[in-house]
């Protein structure tokens, strides 16, 4: 794991923790960063759509973007 020194909005760190319900820093952090990184693939996945790469129905993602998120809660 990498250690960096980085300067962030303290108000707006403060209101990522308050809404994450994370109590350390570096968690509201790493959250942030893999909600980034979901964000786009999903977008990427969807630029798929109909291309004939990805043979998913709309269905099959709303489903499969469902199951994601129970996942997320546990």
């Amino acid at each position: 794991m990498d250690r960096f020194t980085i300067s962030i909005d303290s108000e707006l760190l403060s209101e990522a923790m308050r809404l994450s319900g994370k109590k350390r820093k570096r968690e509201v952090i790493e959250l942030a960063l893999c909600e980034l990184i979901k964000k786009h693939r999903l977008a990427e996945l969807q630029d798929l759509a109909g291309s004939g790469l990805v043979d998913w129905t709309p269905e099959d993602f709303t489903s499969w973007r469902e199951a994601a998120k129970e996942e997320g809660n546990e």
